[in-house]
């Protein structure tokens, strides 16, 4: 059986256009994502962009996010792993496999255990276009 988590972002900090809305911010949309966790009983799910960020992230959320394109950020990683929560790290289009493990890696040195998950979400292939290489899939299984 899959589980259903519920994911929603309180601040979409990598908008192309600096006039774009971006989300209701950290106070409010944690209120928000806890009012829906109340409300449905459903785990959440919400991404960091920033240290700061995780420790009250981590009174809500059930599992914490890095954005892909933050995927190789020590500080963040080991901020997240460090919260108590489980962490689903994106792999940044621009990773291999392999040095995606090596983002992993800081997680599962980081935290007390080794549970935490990584997500597939394509590669660049030109500037516009994002290619799943299921090739991928069984390389980013991992055991720690």
């Amino acid at each position: 059986q899959i589980p259903v988590v519920f994911k929603a972002s309180f601040d979409k900090a990598n908008r192309q256009d600096l006039k774009s809305y971006r989300g209701p911010g950290l106070e409010r949309g944690l209120e928000m994502l806890r009012q829906v966790k109340e409300t449905t009983g459903l785990p959440v799910l919400t991404d960091v962009h920033e240290t700061h960020q995780v420790a009250p992230v981590a009174k809500v959320a059930d599992i914490i996010q890095i954005p892909a394109f933050l995927s190789r950020q020590t500080d963040l990683l080991v901020a997240a792993a460090n919260s108590g929560r489980l962490v689903n790290l994106k792999k940044g289009q621009m990773l291999s496999a392999e040095t995606m493990l090596l983002a992993a890696k800081k997680l599962a040195m980081t935290q007390r255990d080794t549970d935490f998950i990584l997500t597939e979400r394509g590669s660049m292939f030109g500037y516009g276009d994002l290619v799943v290489d299921a090739r991928n899939l069984p390389k980013l299984r991992r055991s720690y």
